[in-house]
């Protein structure tokens, strides 16, 4: 399972449905994509942040999934398809490549973007609600 960044930041802002969501998940099943890393590192306000963040994706996440041709690929024909009536941004896309490349589902409280996407197993997280 893909997890999508919306969720992991509800999870670093308390979320106890976001925590309750990411338990529930097995270990060796859970994954992000690489620009997920990245969107969390932007996110921080400094260098602890930074840190804890890097430390809670290496004993969290059992798996940081680097994009490579064949997702990069898949990530322009998604573009092609969902850029201007989805409003799919080039993060998302590369997000839901990497979902459809390693054959797993996208968790995610973002369903808007990703919802046309043809084959994309979308489990759709909720903030603050019960998980």
């Amino acid at each position: 399972m893909i997890v999508d960044t919306d969720i992991l930041v509800w999870y670093f802002r308390g979320d106890d449905a976001a925590r309750r969501f990411l338990a529930r998940i097995p270990f060796p099943e859970r994954a992000v994509s690489a620009l997920t890393v990245m969107e969390l590192l932007q996110g921080c306000r400094d260098q602890r942040e930074a840190r804890d963040m890097a430390v809670f994706v290496s004993e969290n996440l059992a798996a940081v999934i680097h994009p490579d041709e064949a997702i990069s690929r898949r990530a322009i024909r998604l573009l092609e398809l969902h850029a201007l009536g989805a409003g799919l941004r080039v993060v998302d896309a590369l997000i839901a490549a990497t979902a459809l490349e390693a054959s797993v589902g996208l968790a995610t409280a973002n369903v808007r973007h990703y919802r046309a996407i043809a084959g994309l197993s979308v489990v759709r997280f909720r903030a603050g609600s019960p998980a």
